[in-house]
């Protein structure tokens, strides 16, 4: 299985901060530590993979060497390419020595990875769409070494190690197999002084304005594909894609249940009683609901159409409100003497007005009786 984006690995930014990052490493480290999961070994190979990834983006070295090539310029055990495509070769060359065939001289060019963005956006801009601009970092060709890695004035040279072939031959009992030379990374070439400005990588990280446009009615987790963002490839393969994934922060009214949108009503105890008319919001501005009387909290309130088009959907879903009868408080003197007169009046007859409650005392009288 191929390894996954180390800035994925920790969640975050490809432009975070060294203490983000620890940040970010310490709270995996924590949830997924092998002493406080002894029974899951899941846990200990995300908290290995964590600890990786935190090894990598943590050294000042490695991680502009892991902007560059991704993870073949911090492993060179696995070269330029890591994953299926160095299995596939290595058979590639098994057999094509066994038939007679050559395969000297061959490219291994690689796609580059793919790469994610978080992006948080509020429940208005989700439910409308919206375009906004993103920074993200990216690599671009040194300007003091021309691309080329090496210092001005000195120049690249064969590699000692394949003579230029960018492949190592190794011989394991009756197989002779072929695998990227992990010293120049199947380039076929060394730098023997390296530009300064780069490192020897021949590209350095800049920050790059991309344009992203959110479609209406996205969800929580959704993603848009930016294609050709991604991380660069190895020897001029194609870059991988970049997905900016959607995070909905929380909203002060609404509660999202995919297309639908929940909402509390709080609604005085007078209009409860007697009836009448409340305004409530939506995305598109209000509507006004009529509340009969004697309304009960927990009732709900349907709204259709009034909820958010989802990416995927024919029809905006709806709206539902749902009644809080509001108890009144920092009532006044006057305001007291009338609920204790509509509360002696009502207890009169508490079966006619109260009937929930008197049921529920008939219950308990039943049941300490029976």
């Amino acid at each position: 299985m191929a390894k996954r984006d180390y800035y994925e690995v920790l969640g975050v930014n490809r432009d975070a901060s060294d203490e983000e990052i620890k940040k970010a490493y310490r709270k995996l480290a924590m949830k997924h530590h092998p002493d406080r999961n002894p029974d899951n070994p899941k846990s200990e190979e995300h908290f290995k993979e964590a600890k990786e990834a935190y090894e990598v983006l943590s050294d000042p070295k490695k991680r502009p060497a892991y902007d560059s090539y991704g993870h073949a310029g911090v492993d060179p055990s696995v070269g330029a390419g890591a994953g299926a495509g160095n299995f596939a070769d290595a058979f590639g060359d098994i057999f094509g020595d066994i038939f007679g065939g050559n395969r000297q001289g061959r490219s291994n060019v690689f796609r580059g990875a793919d790469l994610r963005y978080n992006l948080e956006i509020t429940l208005e801009q989700a439910a409308h769409g919206f375009e906004t601009k993103i920074r993200i970092p990216t690599m671009a060709e040194c300007t003091v070494c021309k691309g080329s890695g090496a210092k001005p004035g000195t120049q690249p040279v064969t590699c000692t190690s394949c003579n230029g072939q960018g492949q190592v031959r190794m011989t394991q009992g009756f197989f002779s197999i072929q695998q990227t030379c992990p010293r120049c990374h199947g380039t076929g070439k060394m730098i023997p002084t390296p530009c300064t400005a780069c490192s020897g990588a021949g590209r350095v990280k800049q920050q790059k304005t991309l344009a992203v446009k959110i479609p209406s009615g996205v969800d929580e987790g959704d993603r848009v594909r930016l294609t050709g963002e991604g991380e660069p490839g190895v020897n001029g393969g194609p870059a991988g894609d970049l997905y900016v994934q959607v995070h909905i922060k929380a909203h002060s009214v609404f509660q999202r249940d995919h297309d639908d949108l929940h909402c509390e009503m709080p609604v005085s105890f007078a209009t409860a009683a007697l009836g009448g008319d409340v305004d409530v919001p939506t995305l598109d501005g209000s509507a006004r609901i009529k509340v009969p009387a004697e309304t009960q909290s927990g009732k709900t309130f349907r709204l259709r159409g009034k909820g958010i088009k989802g990416v995927r959907s024919h029809v905006p879903g709806d709206l539902f409100c749902h009644v809080l009868v509001e108890t009144p408080v920092n009532l006044n003197e006057r305001q007291k003497e009338l609920l204790r007169e509509f509360e002696a009046i009502t207890q009169k007859d508490a079966g006619r007005h109260n009937p929930r409650a008197k049921s529920w005392f008939d219950r308990v009288k039943e049941f300490f009786e029976g």
